[in-house]
């Protein structure tokens, strides 16, 4: 009894300091920044103009814009968790190819851009970039575009803004929806300090909507983003199943490279 009785005390603590290190570590399992210095200098096939704003709280945030002639308008892109504006933007430059100009930011920490990570300043951000982007495109030719985590920063301007369009590639219900599914033996509604609740904007967006997402998607399941869909009346809303598509290789689908290729008609 009394080997069982300290077991059972040692399965316990475990669970406690297994607690504790996702509380504390949430962030570095979240976001995954690749700083660049500030003399690195980008290259890309396509003309493109990097660009410095500040934040509200003195933050530097650094993007690219991808130019094309003749431009139906211009895609507002918030990229996934990992890498930085030297990977990120070949994907951006990606989308020039349908006659759009393409303004890809690094979020705070990311490659060239400063400030600490909190979920209140990245929401700011991308309202101060949508803004900036006002100041030289029509609102009714703009459309944001998310990918993982930035659809939730997609979805947040979508609600607030009035953009032609708003484009969810692999989006998540909500960042706890991804966590339960990931650590479903732990508590995680008590211990995630970012929310990331991007069920919550759809109701208030007005533009048409579309949500991509595969079925073998390895890191946000494909229910999740299905489950998103329910949140927006149907004719708003345009669901496309990538079958076998997983999180990072879409683009590798005809299904996908069709999909984009109508929506931005």
């Amino acid at each position: 009894m009394r080997k069982l009785t300290k077991l059972i005390g040692f399965l316990i603590l475990a669970f406690l300091v297994l607690l504790l290190g996702m509380y504390l570590l949430q962030e570095k399992l979240i976001f995954h920044p690749e700083p660049l210095a500030d003399d690195y200098s980008y290259s890309f096939e396509t003309p493109f103009e990097e660009i410095f704003i500040e934040g509200t709280d003195g933050a530097r945030l650094n993007a690219l814009q991808f130019s094309v002639d003749k431009p139906k308008g211009t895609i507002l892109y918030f990229h996934g968790n990992a890498g930085n504006l030297a990977r990120w933007g070949e994907i951006g430059q990606w989308f020039t190819q349908f006659d759009y100009n393409v303004l890809i930011m690094d979020y705070r920490a990311y490659g060239k851009s400063t400030g600490s990570l909190s979920e209140k300043a990245l929401y700011e951000d991308a309202q101060l970039w949508y803004d900036y982007l006002k100041k030289s495109t029509p609102e009714n030719e703009i459309i944001v575009y998310g990918r993982s985590l930035g659809t939730t920063f997609a979805a947040k301007l979508a609600a607030a803004n009035k953009p032609c369009k708003a484009i969810l590639e692999t989006p998540f219900y909500s960042l706890k929806d991804v966590a339960k599914s990931t650590f479903p033996f732990l508590p995680v509604g008590s211990l995630l300090k970012y929310q990331f609740p991007t069920y919550t904007f759809m109701d208030d967006i007005e533009c048409p909507i579309a949500i991509l997402h595969g079925t073998s998607d390895s890191v946000v399941p494909y229910e999740s983003g299905n489950k998103l869909s329910k949140t927006v009346s149907e004719s708003l809303m345009t669901f496309v199943t990538v079958p076998e598509g997983d999180h990072n290789n879409l683009v590798a689908f005809e299904e996908y490279r069709k999909a984009i290729q109508t929506i931005l008609q």
